[in-house]
C-alpha cells in the first residue's frame, strides 16, 4: 500500500501513486458493514477496472488511452510551476518505488503500470529544468548519454538479450505528464511496430 493510500485509509488496491502519467479516480463506494452504511475510499487505476472479457479489455484500452492522453493535457498546464514532480519525491525518498539502478546521476525503478513483462523507468536525479527532451541544451548532453548509458546496463540486469524498447514521451501531443524527462525501457515480449 503506498502512503496516500494509508493516509487516507484506503484498501490496499493497486493505487498507482508512482505512476502518474495513469489517470488515478478517487472512487467513494457505499458499503453494508453490519446493517449501517459507511463511506469508503477507494482508488482505482485501468489495472484493476480492465478484468472481464477480452472484448472489454479492448474498449478499456481505448478508454485509458484517453485518459493518458487527457492527462498529458492536463500536465502540460503546470510545466513551468517549478512544484516538485512524483520524480523529484521518489529521489528523495519521500515515495516508494522498486529501485533497480542507481548511480551518481541516473536512477531506475519498476513502473507501476507495467506495459511490457520488463517496464523501467529511469530519471536524472537531478531536473536542473531537464522537463522534456525537447528542453534540452548543450548543458544536458552528459546527463543524456548517461540515461542512455544507464538503459543498457539496466536491460542487461534484466535478461533483454532478445531486444528492447527506449520510449521518451515529449510534450502533450507525446503522451508526456511527468515534466521530468524520463524514459520507458521496455522488454520480455515481442514489441510491435509502430507505437501508439
Amino acid at each position: 500500500m503506498c502512503s496516500q493510500a494509508m493516509a487516507l485509509g484506503a484498501p490496499s488496491l493497486h493505487f498507482s501513486c508512482l505512476a502518474p502519467r495513469l489517470t488515478t479516480a478517487l472512487v467513494l463506494s457505499s458499503r453494508l458493514s453490519r446493517g449501517l452504511a459507511r463511506q469508503q475510499k477507494v482508488f482505482i487505476t485501468p489495472a484493476l477496472v480492465g478484468g472481464g472479457s477480452s472484448g472489454r479489455r479492448r474498449s478499456f484500452s481505448a478508454r485509458a488511452q484517453r485518459d493518458e492522453e487527457a492527462a498529458a493535457k492536463a500536465a502540460a498546464l503546470n510545466v513551468d510551476a517549478g512544484a516538485p514532480t512524483i520524480f523529484d519525491k521518489i529521489v528523495k525518498r519521500e515515495i516508494p518505488a522498486t529501485v533497480v539502478y542507481e548511480n551518481v546521476k541516473v536512477l531506475a525503478f519498476r513502473d507501476i503500470n507495467p506495459q511490457a513483462p520488463v517496464h523501467v523507468v529511469l530519471i536524472p536525479k537531478e531536473r536542473d529544468g531537464l522537463t522534456q527532451l525537447s528542453k534540452a541544451s548543450e548543458r544536458n548532453k552528459d546527463v543524456l548519454g548517461e540515461l542512455l548509458f544507464a538503459a543498457k546496463v539496466v536491460a542487461e540486469q534484466e535478461g533483454l538479450v532478445e531486444g528492447f524498447r527506449v520510449v521518451i514521451n515529449d510534450g502533450p501531443q507525446g503522451c508526456q505528464s511527468v515534466y521530468h524527462l524520463h524514459l520507458h525501457l521496455l522488454g520480455g515480449r515481442q514489441l510491435k511496430w509502430p507505437p501508439g
